[in-house]
């Protein structure tokens, strides 16, 4: 028997990375490992969240993953909960719908969290989501139920959170999960600025799932997660579904064709006039993209 055969190949996930070190949860428990030198030959980043086949303290392959976003860089997420704040700051609708599209073209489902609802009604905003189909949560700390109800939407999952500096990010997980309550400002902190922000990012194992803090979304451009072509792009907005087979032209692209179904939803409100504005900023930004950066 040579050496190879005596050599154990376990499966595991990545919960962090820190200094070319990668902490490796398996059914043996939690192992330190580093990459193979071969995969930055061959183009490969092991992130937080793949999983991997990996032997002596060396990590032999990333299997495969069913999507990943690069800032921070985590794999194979479940969802991303977007923390919004009805007040100060004030929600940015075109930001946001430009990530819920980019979320959801990589597979991932996106939820909104409300946050600071006792200051203002989220009224407004579930009514523009309202025929988005993704789950919506509006939290009140004087409600624990409130609390129950994001946490029941974790469970079992691979979560990330996002949200601008002072919608109450941190305040929320610290109530679903207390014994985060340093390790989240920790990590925040050094996620949210310099350096570090697309080089680090870590999984912390609750609810029978694992949730990750992520750095506040407007601080990117969607684009350095995906780039999503003008014919895709109406599939992102699922509001438009409905109508847009009733359209006059098969390729009717909704932004100005007559006999387009989806503007004569938008201008009987039932689409939102925000959604569709978000729509046609981005379908805009698309046709100027150049093939090269496709």
């Amino acid at each position: 028997m040579n050496q190879a055969d005596t050599i154990k190949v376990q499966h595991g996930r990545i919960l962090s990375c820190v200094g070319g070190l990668y902490t490796v949860e398996s059914s043996s428990g939690i192992s330190a490992c580093k990459a193979r030198g071969i995969f930055r030959k061959q183009g490969i980043t092991p992130y937080a969240g793949d999983m991997v086949a990996f032997s002596d303290g060396v990590i032999q392959e990333v299997l495969p993953r069913k999507n990943s976003i690069i800032r921070p860089p985590l794999a194979n997420l479940d969802q991303i909960l977007f923390v919004v704040s009805m007040c100060k700051p004030v929600p940015n609708y075109q930001l946001l719908d430009k990530f819920i599209a980019v979320v959801r073209f990589k597979g991932i489902e996106p939820v909104l969290v409300l946050t600071k609802v006792d200051l203002r009604s989220d009224e407004d905003i579930r009514r523009v989501y309202s025929g988005a189909e993704l789950p919506i949560f509006s939290v009140d700390y004087e409600k624990p139920e409130t609390i129950e109800a994001v946490a029941a939407q974790l469970k079992g999952k691979i979560s990330a959170f996002t949200g601008n500096s002072g919608v109450g990010k941190s305040t929320l997980l610290n109530h679903i999960a207390p014994e985060l309550q340093l390790s989240v400002g920790e990590v925040s902190e050094k996620l949210g600025r310099g350096r570090h922000t697309t080089r680090q990012a870590t999984l912390y194992p609750i609810l029978g799932g694992y949730i990750a803090d992520t750095p506040g979304f407007s601080t990117f451009e969607t684009e350095q997660y995906a780039i999503i072509k003008k014919e895709e792009l109406a599939g992102c907005f699922p509001e438009f579904a409905p109508f847009s087979g009733a359209c006059r032209f098969a390729d009717c692209a909704h932004i100005c064709e007559k006999g387009c179904a989806v503007l004569e939803a938008v201008k009987g409100g039932q689409i939102e006039k925000s959604r569709h504005s978000s729509y046609t900023v981005m379908y805009e930004e698309a046709k100027l993209r150049k093939d090269w950066e496709k």
